[in-house]
């Protein structure tokens, strides 16, 4: 099963129709409790059980349950905060020594906030209020697996998260059902800051210099990949020094957009296939719909290219 999506919101919805959660700056993920053993997906039904041993530990409460299946978002917390860099190596770790390594230096949190079967019968179907019911009811509450408050006022969550310096709220219509893999109006994401998921189409060597210089992306679109400009800001250090060798091994003397893009752009770029998606922050998009000041942010080893689908609009 794939989880519901939100749509995104120019306002918090207001009225006695709508409840809102803080949104948390994670990886969405199902987590599936059958007979005491814990399985963990990604939203492309990925099984990532191996990368999160602290969730799957009996110490975080879950394994205690018959039968249960759970919507959530798994975040590391920084300084207070969720933090996506410390948690995007996270997905992709398939070795069970070095996913416990990362369990004691960044232990994550799954937020739970969603119950879609509990004790053999799905309840999907019902509205989101009876699922809540059911959710608070399930006494959920470790270090390690959170059921975080709802609120009826979104208007001052949204004015808390941003003085918090959180991303921003989820609201959702009361009597809702839940509809797995589909991006539905009943829920809504308000956010403080612009967040993207892009694919990397090629890169760039710094200037007089051999390391990662900066990132050409592109977004899908009906007729192939529409260049979004250039993202250089996050990517210093450590962070380059990791991804190039990647870069190299998907490099390809054909450039994957449907259109090239503007001279300037093109000087000194280096095409890869696009198989790599790349989470950034940025200020909007400017004219032909690139991005204003992209900031990387990470890999989104949890989906694909083909994930990310066509947009409705193209800018």
């Amino acid at each position: 099963m794939r989880p519901m999506l939100a749509t995104p919101a120019s306002r918090v919805p207001t009225g006695e129709d709508w409840r809102h959660e803080v949104k948390w700056d994670g990886m969405r993920a199902l987590l599936d409790v059958r007979d005491g053993a814990v399985r963990v997906t990604s939203r492309t039904e990925r099984d990532v059980t191996v990368a999160f041993p602290e969730i799957v530990a009996p110490a975080a409460g879950l394994t205690m349950y018959a039968d249960l299946l759970l919507d959530c978002e798994i975040v590391v917390m920084t300084a207070g905060r969720p933090s996506f860099g410390a948690l995007a190596e996270r997905f992709n770790v398939t070795g069970p020594q070095v996913a416990a390594a990362l369990a004691a230096s960044a232990p994550v949190t799954a937020i739970v906030f969603d119950v879609l079967r509990v004790m053999g019968r799905e309840v999907t179907t019902r509205p989101w209020a009876q699922r809540r019911e059911l959710l608070e009811g399930a006494g959920l509450g470790s270090r390690w697996v959170q059921v975080p408050p709802v609120f009826t006022d979104g208007v001052d969550l949204m004015e808390a998260t941003a003085a918090q310096g959180l991303e921003g709220v989820v609201s959702k219509r009361v009597g809702s059902i839940y509809r797995p893999g589909v991006r539905s109006e009943d829920w809504r994401k308000s956010v403080h800051r612009l967040r993207d998921s892009v694919i990397v189409v090629g890169w760039r060597p710094e200037t007089g210099g051999s390391a990662l210089g900066a990132l050409l992306v592109a977004s899908p679109s009906a007729d192939g990949l529409v260049f979004r400009g250039r993202v250089g800001s996050g990517l210093a250090g450590a962070t380059g020094a990791a991804l190039l060798p990647r870069l190299k091994a998907l490099e390809t003397d054909e450039c994957p957009l449907r259109e090239a893009p503007p001279r300037e752009d093109r000087v000194g770029t280096r095409w890869v296939r696009p198989e790599l998606v790349a989470e950034v922050e940025h200020l909007g998009r400017g004219d032909g719909g690139r991005l204003r000041q992209p900031t990387w942010q990470g890999l989104r080893t949890d989906f694909t290219p083909t994930d990310l689908g066509i947009p409705k609009e193209e800018g």
